[in-house]
């Protein structure tokens, strides 16, 4: 593994990036958790950490863990579409560069073996991890997480622009979330959260 995140921050495949390339992900093979995103914001840029900032908070209480456990690489792998910040548009940060996807990530798929979940976070993600569902919406497809739990759990992004899709969708947080609490302490060896 370490070779290949070597190999990853070296080559910049996009250079005409508005912040310049930094590549931004968290992987062991020893992790059991992998966390797909779409591509690191500008906070995360600035902080060379993934999820350091409020969506990371949200997903982390979605997860019932802390800090130590998630930034714990042994634990948990945080590998987005793409590695670098994408640049900002019209409705927000643009989508993952392309390039990204297709030169690392089977590779970086490959050199991790002991995922047991795959939490897929948003559309970009969800199209590329499962690609069948595409026809359906991503509010479609995530009330019909139960389909491929635990392996592959589709949600949306936690994103603080998000807010509007959890009013409009409380099955969310009533039925995914807690599944998803214990699902991960299961899967870590932690004790089950209280209900």
């Amino acid at each position: 593994m370490e070779p290949l995140l070597a190999r990853i921050r070296s080559r910049a495949l996009c250079e005409n990036l508005p912040l310049g390339p930094r590549p931004i992900l968290q992987a062991d093979p020893r992790a059991r958790i992998l966390i797909v995103g779409q591509a690191p914001g500008r906070i995360t840029h600035a902080k060379g950490r993934p999820f350091d900032d409020p969506s990371g908070d949200r997903l982390r209480g979605w997860l019932g863990i802390g800090r130590a456990e998630f930034y714990d690489p042994a634990l948990f792998a945080l590998v987005p579409m793409g590695f670098c910040y994408p640049g900002t548009g019209r409705g927000g940060d643009l989508p993952p560069r392309p390039e990204c996807a297709a030169t690392w990530r089977r590779p970086v798929l490959e050199a991790l073996p002991a995922i047991r979940m795959t939490i897929v976070l948003g559309e970009h993600a969800r199209r590329w991890h499962l690609p069948d569902h595409r026809k359906h919406s991503l509010a479609e497809r995530v009330a019909r997480w139960r389909e491929t739990w635990p392996a592959l759990v589709p949600m949306p992004h936690p994103s603080p622009r998000n807010q509007l899709w959890f009013r409009q969708h409380p099955w969310f947080e009533a039925e995914l979330v807690p599944a998803l609490r214990l699902e991960t302490a299961r899967i870590l060896g932690l004790p089950a959260p209280a209900a």
